[in-house]
C-alpha cells in the first residue's frame, strides 16, 4: 500500500487503499476464507486464523470492557506525509518496503501529537481492535504505579504476600513487588510458546484451579530475587492478583476511569478474563490502533495529558529509564539488546527510549524527548520475532525515524 498524499483522505478510504497491493503471505494467513477467527484452541498457534483472531479476539473469549472517553484526544493529521528511509542489511528501504516485506497489520507513527503515517494491511480497518499480547504487561505496570500513588500499596519493597495472604509461604508471594515488576523473582519459568512449556502448564492450572493455585505451583527459586532478569508471564499475573487485592475491583474497571478515559481513548477497549475473574493480564488486551497511539503519546508526555498528570511521573521514570535500574537490568545485560524496567523494555543508548512489546510483533516504541511514537501490530511467523527478520527490521525503521528527527 502506497503513501497517501492527504492523511485525512487516507483515513477515510483506508480499506480501499489497503487492498491495492498484496501483503506478505496473505494466502497463508487466510485471505481466501476472509481472514477467519479461530477457536479457543487454535487462535494463538494457527497462522491460518491469525489475522482474524488477532483483530477480533474479544468475539471469541469472555472479556471486560474499558469504556471510551466522552471527548477523545484529537490526533490530527500532519500537513504533509511522512517520508523516511532506513538502513537494513546494508540497503536503503522505505516504509512501503517494510510493509511489503513484513506481516504488518497496522502501522502508526505519531510526532508531537500528530499522525504522520497510518497504514493497514490484510483488510484490517481503523475500527478493528488489535490484540496486545504482552504489551498488556506495561499497562498492568501503570496500574501498579497508580495504586502506589494512591497509597493502596505502601512500598514496592513490600512482599506481595503482605497484600495477598493467599500467596504467603510461596516463592512468588515471598517476593517483593519491585522484583516482580522487574521479573526477577528467581523462580524458574520456561516460556517458549511451543504448547509444552511452563506458560502452557501455568495457563492450564489457572483455567482449572484459579490464579492463586497456579502461582503457588511454581518454585523454589534458582537464584536470589532481584539478581537476574528472567522473562515470565506468570510474574505479571502476580501483579494482577495483587492489584485485585488492593483495589477490590477488576483491572479493567480500575483503569477505565484512571487511564483509558483520561488519556482520551476514542473507542472501547477489552481485556480477556480468566475463569476466576481476573484479567489475563500478561496479554489479551484489545484496542484500536489509534488508541494504542494515544497510550504512546501519554507515555511520551511522561504520563501527562495537558496539565493533568494521569500516570505518576516518578513511577514512570523509574519504570522506563535504564539509568534507574540495577546493572543486571540494563540494556545488553538483561538481554543481548534490551534492558528491562518495570514491565517495560528499555532501548540501549544514553537517551531514554522504551517499548511495549508482545509476541508475533506487537509493539509501541516511545521517545519522550522527540515526542515520537511508533505502533506496530503484526501477525509474524514466530511468536518470538527475534527468530525472523521482523524484529531487526522493525528496529531499523525506528532508528530511521529517530535519525530523521534527532540522533541515537
Amino acid at each position: 500500500m502506497r503513501p497517501c498524499r492527504n492523511l485525512m483522505w487516507c483515513a477515510a478510504f483506508v480499506a480501499l487503499a489497503s487492498s491495492a497491493a498484496a501483503a506478505p503471505d496473505e494466502d497463508l494467513l487466510g485471505k481466501a476464507a476472509g481472514y477467519p477467527v479461530g477457536t479457543r484452541g487454535s487462535w494463538f498457534y494457527d497462522e491460518g486464523v491469525r489475522i482474524g483472531s488477532f483483530s477480533h479476539l474479544d468475539t471469541l473469549l469472555p472479556h471486560y470492557t474499558l469504556r471510551k472517553a466522552a471527548s477523545p484526544l484529537p490526533l490530527p493529521a500532519a500537513a504533509s506525509e511522512l517520508k523516511i528511509d532506513y538502513r537494513f542489511k546494508d540497503q536503503n528501504y522505505t516504509l512501503d518496503d517494510f510493509l511489503d516485506r513484513q506481516r504488518i497489520t497496522g502501522l502508526l507513527v505519531i510526532k508531537d501529537g500528530e499522525i504522520l503515517c497510518e497504514r493497514y494491511q490484510y483488510d484490517r480497518k481503523p475500527v478493528d481492535r488489535f490484540v496486545s499480547h504482552s504489551m498488556a504487561k506495561s499497562i498492568v505496570s501503570i496500574a501498579v504505579g497508580m495504586a502506589l500513588a494512591e497509597g493502596k500499596i505502601a512500598s514496592l519493597d513490600d512482599l506481595v504476600s503482605k497484600y495477598e495472604p493467599k500467596l504467603a509461604g510461596s516463592a512468588y508471594g515471598d517476593t517483593s513487588i519491585r522484583n516482580v515488576l522487574r521479573m526477577s523473582s528467581g523462580v524458574p519459568f520456561n516460556e517458549v510458546y511451543d504448547g509444552k512449556d511452563d506458560l502452557t502448564r501455568f495457563g492450564n492450572l489457572r483455567g482449572s484451579q484459579g490464579s492463586i493455585a497456579a502461582l503457588r505451583a511454581f518454585g523454589p527459586r534458582e537464584v536470589e530475587p532481584g539478581t537476574r532478569f528472567h522473562y515470565a508471564s506468570s510474574e505479571t499475573v502476580i501483579l494482577a492478583v495483587l492489584l485485585r487485592a488492593v483495589t477490590g475491583t477488576t483491572l479493567s474497571e480500575y483503569l477505565t476511569e484512571r487511564l483509558w478515559q483520561p488519556m482520551g481513548a476514542e473507542a472501547d477497549a477489552t481485556w480477556i478474563r480468566s475463569r476466576d475473574g481476573t484479567e489475563v493480564a500478561a496479554g489479551s488486551f484489545n484496542a484500536i490502533l489509534r488508541d494504542y497511539g494515544r497510550l504512546g503519546v501519554l507515555l511520551a508526555n511522561d504520563g501527562a495529558v495537558g496539565p493533568r498528570q494521569v500516570v505518576p511521573k516518578e513511577y514512570l521514570l523509574d519504570a522506563t529509564d535504564w539509568h534507574r535500574q540495577p546493572e543486571a537490568f540494563t540494556p545488553r545485560r538483561a538481554t543481548p539488546y534490551f534492558g528491562y524496567g518495570y514491565q517495560f523494555w528499555l532501548f540501549p543508548g544514553e537517551k531514554r527510549r522504551f517499548a511495549l512489546l508482545g509476541v508475533y510483533g506487537q509493539s509501541i516504541f516511545v521517545d519522550p524527548e522527540l515526542k515520537l511514537v511508533m505502533v506496530v501490530t503484526a501477525a509474524a511467523k514466530n511468536a518470538s520475532v527475534g527468530k525472523e527478520p521482523l524484529a531487526a527490521e522493525r528496529d531499523a525503521v525506528w532508528r530511521g525515524l529517530i535519525g530523521k528527527y534527532g540522533n541515537w
